[in-house]
């Protein structure tokens, strides 16, 4: 009796014999040692520590242990978050698409009239710290969390600009907005008496696939002979997406496959209640560093199947795909679980998708220097 009222009023377990830490069950080495490595933390630490944020780090260690920038452990408060941001129809934040860095995020589209263009930031520019803080080594979706907020606040950012001259960090401070990011742009391009139809996707969110074909049927409708499919900044989003969004251009056959060590393989093929437009229609697929995940399973599949010239720049290099786990906490779990396969069977993680014709905008001009070099390219596969 004398030993349970110790152990209940906080005495450590590992300070027991074993055969006593036997009788009260009280787990394995490894448990106890957590335990009394929390509570002496707890007890004794010469500041104040909040257990429940030793046990958040915990829990982030563990996934950070595995090396993998695309897995991570997000506590209750930051899934409470994100899940508000999938919801809310309405971007509050500074008007920017970003990809992974290692020194933070990378501004891969600055959308017009957003706080961040009337701050003068540019794509390729680095933010690498927010309210003082360094943001390196963190994902995105944490990043961008601490960067968005209510609409009328502020937020003081860290940004390295590799276009100026100087290439030294400096502090902006941008007033968040509401900032309605559209799903799907377009336009019709005239040229040498030839008429090109680009449609500019942002991201693989539900329902993208749709926007697209109305924009696209729209131009078709109005003569555009080729198309440009501009993928560029589209970090990609929901693998379904990606599917339906190639069966516009693929009409049957394998557009990608997945498989993981606890996954078996997985074959989607074109979705055969798409129509996909005329196969005589020219199409051109323009990326860059930005176009990631399911841009790339588009581009992929559009060049293997032998359905588009692909012009731009290398892509990400994503060859990998996650699953969310919701967790007792209240967090949740974004862990890596398996690999993407194009149709040739070439996984591009790490190594992205090299075009076909290489062409590059100069984020310095307010030219689209790579547009045109998709243009030609739409305009030669017409002549020929």
């Amino acid at each position: 009796m004398a030993f349970a009222a110790g152990l209940l009023l906080g005495g450590h377990p590992g300070s027991l014999p074993t055969g006593v830490r036997d009788a009260f069950d009280l787990g394995s080495d490894e448990d106890r040692t957590r335990a009394e490595l929390i509570d002496s933390i707890e007890d004794s630490y010469y500041k104040k520590v909040d257990k429940q944020q030793l046990r958040d780090a915990e829990y982030d260690g563990l996934v950070r242990s595995l090396h993998d920038r695309f897995s991570h452990y997000f506590t209750p408060e930051e899934t409470k978050e994100f899940n508000r941001q999938v919801n809310d129809p309405q971007f509050e934040g500074i008007g920017v698409s970003v990809a992974e860095d290692d020194r933070g995020l990378r501004i891969v589209q600055v959308y017009e009239g957003s706080p961040a263009s009337k701050a003068g930031l540019l794509k390729d520019d680095l933010i690498t710290g927010v309210s003082g803080k360094s943001i390196a080594g963190q994902s995105s979706k944490e990043s961008t969390a601490k960067i968005k907020g209510k609409a009328g606040t502020e937020v003081r950012l860290t940004v390295l600009s590799p276009s100026r001259k100087d290439d030294k960090e400096r502090e902006l401070t941008l007033k968040r907005a509401k900032v309605d990011i559209p799903a799907v742009d377009s336009e019709m391009i005239k040229r040498d008496g030839k008429k090109i139809a680009r449609v500019q996707l942002f991201g693989f969110t539900g329902g993208a696939h749709g926007e697209l074909r109305e924009k696209l049927d729209k131009l078709l409708d109005q003569g555009a002979q080729g198309v440009i499919l501009d993928l560029r900044g589209n970090g990609g989003g929901l693998l379904n997406e990606g599917v339906l969004v190639s069966s516009q251009f693929i009409e049957n056959g394998l557009i990608v496959s997945t498989k993981g060590r606890k996954r078996a393989e997985r074959k989607y093929d074109a979705e055969p209640r798409v129509k996909a437009i005329d196969g005589k229609i020219p199409v051109v697929v323009l990326v860059d560093g930005g176009s990631a995940s399911a841009s790339e399973i588009t581009t992929g599949a559009l060049r293997d199947r032998k359905r588009a010239t692909i012009v731009g720049e290398k892509t990400f290099g994503k060859g990998v795909f996650q699953e969310v786990e919701n967790l007792p906490n209240g967090g949740s779990l974004d862990l890596t679980v398996g690999s993407y396969y194009l149709p040739s069977g070439e996984n591009i993680s790490g190594k992205g998708i090299q075009p076909q014709v290489k062409a590059k905008d100069d984020p310095k001009t307010k030219r689209d220097e790579a547009l045109p070099i998709a243009v030609k390219t739409v305009i030669e596969k017409l002549n020929r």
